[in-house]
């Protein structure tokens, strides 16, 4: 499992974002809010993008309750037309490390596992203090074994 290194330019994001914890997960009632009215948003793709933003001690004191904020978003060009009760996140640019994942979403946290206990302290590069994101794209189908996600990790030379 080895990622591709990738620079990305600053985003514009346009969604939804609920603050939880992995003992209170409630991802599923984020995306639920969101894709009713994800056509009222013109997108610069059909690509969803599910964003993290941890506090920076959140992997260093790790546990199951510690919160962050969730997002349920798409990219657009401008924040000209921001649907009521949506809100707006830029999403710095900078260095990530991209996984590709396939699978369930019930095997993700042992591929996240993986990332933070194995790569990340064997490779080149640290965590940076900037969102994690994944991109659902064409190939992505909720809770299917066939499903394939992009996990993008910020990082930034040791």
């Amino acid at each position: 499992m080895t990622p591709r290194i990738e620079t990305i330019a600053e985003k514009k994001l346009v969604g939804k974002r609920m603050v939880m914890s992995y003992a209170n997960y409630k991802i599923g009632e984020l995306w639920g809010s969101f894709m009713p009215r994800r056509k009222e948003i013109i997108p610069l793709t059909n690509d969803l993008i599910s964003l993290v933003v941890y506090k920076p001690s959140h992997f260093i004191d790790f546990q199951p309750t510690n919160e962050f904020e969730r997002w349920a978003t798409v990219e657009v060009a401008d924040f000209i037309n921001v649907p009521a009760d949506m809100e707006t996140y830029i999403l710095s640019g900078g260095l990530y490390a991209v996984f590709n994942y396939k699978g369930m979403s019930s095997g993700a946290s042992a591929f996240f596992q993986y990332i933070f206990s194995e790569w990340l302290p064997n490779s080149d590069y640290r965590l940076a203090d900037r969102a994690h994101f994944e991109i659902l794209g064409e190939k992505y189908k909720n809770n299917d074994p066939s499903s394939e996600e992009e996990i993008w990790i910020p990082i930034k030379a040791k």
